[in-house]
């Protein structure tokens, strides 16, 4: 039989479970919160630094008639689910190709490796790639480029793709953040040449997160 130091002592222990448990779980929550809200904060950053480079009277690629009247771009609101942790694979040996281009132009670029991740309950694959000769300079010498497609161009988006810059991961994970997928220059201006995300590249969802398409596209 149990005494009833016994039964208080087990009182008193699960008492205790219960409150270590609200604890856990309140302080899961809060680290949530504060994530969430760091995340929120990281691509409010991005955004706004892209704000100013279009500003810029130097480094603006908009024509100039519609730089003297950009107040700024138009973007998804942030949204956590379009930053994933994909699955890096690398893809050794393969060949230099030329990447289509809306110009005549054709730069050498080689595909580096492979990711997977899910969006929305589903898996994707997308292929990322290095322009050979921008890896010969030490700034870009881990730089990747991922470029692609999917449901929202030519509606929300624009028609020719968007792109991500990425970085050489060092094991077999990278994070991919949608949500800071940015338009060529050629939506914004003729005068620039940009590559066309290969058709592998297409993914058959809707990306609603980084920059849309352009109000001005009149160019």
């Amino acid at each position: 039989m149990f005494s009833k130091a016994n039964i208080d002592t087990d009182f008193c222990i699960m008492n205790f479970k219960i409150t270590a448990l609200g604890l856990l779980l309140l302080s899961s929550s809060l680290f949530a919160q504060e994530s969430k809200k760091d995340f929120k904060a990281e691509v409010k950053k991005h955004q706004t630094e892209m704000n100013t480079e279009f500003s810029s009277e130097d480094h603006s690629p908009l024509l100039e008639k519609d730089r003297i009247e950009f107040k700024k771009l138009d973007f998804f609101k942030p949204n956590q689910a379009f930053k994933v942790t994909a699955t890096f694979k690398r893809t050794p040996d393969e060949e230099v190709f030329k990447m289509k281009t809306s110009t005549e132009r054709a730069p050498e670029y080689v595909k580096y490796g492979e990711v997977t991740f899910t969006l929305d309950g589903k898996e994707y694959k997308l292929n990322i790639y290095q322009n050979v000769k921008l890896v010969e300079k030490e700034e870009y010498k881990d730089y990747l480029f991922m470029p692609f497609t999917d449901l929202t161009n030519g509606e929300s988006t624009y028609g020719g793709g968007r792109y991500i810059d990425l970085k050489i991961p060092e094991g077999d994970k990278i994070v991919i953040d949608f949500n800071k997928a940015y338009n060529p220059y050629c939506a914004y201006s003729h005068k620039y040449s940009c590559p066309i995300p290969p058709k592998e590249n297409h993914l058959l969802v809707e990306v609603k997160a980084g920059v849309k398409a352009f109000e001005n596209d009149d160019h």
